[in-house]
């Protein structure tokens, strides 16, 4: 059966079919679609060989053959009759294009990802498959109703174009990078080219998110340095290509857990938020694992998530000049080429631990111990909203163990060279040195790790 390029499968036929198909797709005439093509031969893997498997960007037309362009009816293909719509295909090589007859030559469409600006359309004769990807999602879904009109043979009441040749100019709107950085350059009137993979708005005096910026699914760096900006909208976390955030010099006073908790979690590999005005970050921040740069420069930090040695890849880590009094137990946990930690109000170490053991456990702090210990997943739809907020915040124990409120807090001092290649000196002084705090489980585990605490 073929599949309906809005996701379901075809089941209306005749004049009602056709009406609502023209009245959404008004314009094919004008309407081209940018987007990259890999056009892929399905004879290719009977001949043991294999495509190249990278697009290139193309400009995709309907228009209707000449008689002399007229390919060769295909064997049981109609002879006389209207001259059909074909599919033209035009690269910065071949401006001239590619065409591919459409009427009963489509086998299937493969829309799955039509949300992400790909898809696939299965010809016939030739037997090829045309996929297509970093297309505007609505044009994409217009541009496929339109082919799959031409492919059933409606007749159409105006008249398609003849083809001309694609202009060099056309490409330009495949813009990958925009650099702007003055109020006077930024566009208010026209959106961003949906092709771009990089974009910088710097010194535009921008206090929020522009969210024409959040349509832009191919985005892989997007850099807003140097505004007002006081407030990140969640949908940031829709841009499921982000690697590289730059955030830096803003009004920013949090990162919120719903970023965190976004698929921001599987792509962003660059972080700035130096020069805003954060104090804490969520404990959740720690769940963003595949970060490898993290700048925390010159804001009111005063302290760090506890659970920071989950960011395992972390490379490279500046948080200079903020108010940290000491650093969380798992920072030894850090694996780092450079940290930089220098005028920060690190405390000396206290002599004597906090004690907030309590004999025996309080139920919550013994089932709370044994979820976390035995992994048994838990969520607010299962257990209170505020028993999840414990959960995500317990402490871990110098033994591998958690606590919530019962627990033996003590301090000491770490070369911060056993967590980093190169360190940056954390004073004036030139000492390389850092109070770091820890959490015992029982009055055991702090006798047995007494020696590290001296």
């Amino acid at each position: 059966m073929l599949e309906d390029p809005g996701g379901g499968a075809a089941r209306r036929e005749g004049g009602s079919f056709k009406a609502e198909l023209w009245s959404s797709c008004r314009g094919w005439l004008k309407m081209k679609l940018h987007c990259e093509v890999e056009v892929v031969s399905r004879h290719l893997p009977a001949l043991g060989m294999r495509n190249r498997g990278k697009g290139i960007r193309a400009v995709l037309s309907l228009c209707q053959q000449t008689p002399g362009s007229r390919p060769r009816p295909r064997a049981g293909g109609e002879r006389g009759g209207p001259l059909p719509t074909c599919l033209v295909i035009c690269t910065l090589r071949d401006k001239r294009g590619t065409r591919y007859e459409l009427k009963e030559n489509i086998e299937q469409f493969f829309t799955k990802f039509m949300d992400e600006g790909k898809a696939t359309v299965r010809l016939k004769e030739p037997p090829v498959d045309i996929c297509l990807s970093k297309a505007n999602s609505s044009s994409l879904k217009s541009f496929l109703s339109a082919v799959r009109l031409a492919h059933r043979g409606c007749n159409i009441e105006v008249p398609l174009s003849t083809f001309t040749p694609v202009k060099t100019s056309e490409f330009e709107k495949f813009k990958t990078k925009m650099v702007i950085t003055s109020k006077k350059d930024y566009p208010l009137s026209k959106n961003f080219p949906y092709s771009l993979e990089h974009l910088q708005t710097s010194y535009c005096g921008l206090v929020r998110v522009d969210m024409r910026m959040l349509c832009l699914k191919n985005l892989r760096k997007l850099d807003l340095s140097h505004n007002h900006i006081k407030k990140l909208p969640a949908t940031i976390g829709d841009l499921i290509h982000l690697q590289e955030l730059n955030l830096s010099d803003n009004h920013l006073e949090s990162f919120s857990v719903a970023l965190c908790q976004s698929t921001l979690q599987k792509s962003l590999r660059s972080l700035d938020l130096s020069k805003n005005k954060i104090k804490a970050l969520p404990v959740q921040f720690c769940q963003l694992r595949e970060l490898t740069d993290l700048k925390l420069d010159d804001n009111e930090l005063i302290r760090f998530p506890f659970k920071m040695g989950q960011l395992t890849n972390l490379r490279f880590l500046s948080a200079a000049r903020n108010k940290l009094p000491f650093l969380p137990s798992e920072f030894q946990n850090l694996s780092l080429e450079y940290l930089d930690l220098f005028g920060n109000t690190f405390e000396q170490p206290k002599a004597l631990p906090v004690i907030m053991l309590q004999t025996p456990l309080t139920l919550l702090e013994s089932s709370a111990r044994a979820m976390l210990y035995n992994r048994i997943p838990y969520g607010s739809h299962i257990i209170p909203f505020h028993l999840c907020q414990d959960l995500d915040t317990a402490k871990t124990c110098v033994c591998g163990r958690f606590c919530l409120s019962c627990f033996i807090q003590g301090t000491t001092t770490m070369n911060l060279h056993s967590v980093a290649h190169t360190v940056v000196l954390v004073d004036n002084m030139g000492g390389t040195e850092a109070p770091i705090i820890s959490y015992f489980c029982s009055l055991a585990c702090y006798v047995n790790s007494c020696d590290m605490l001296k």
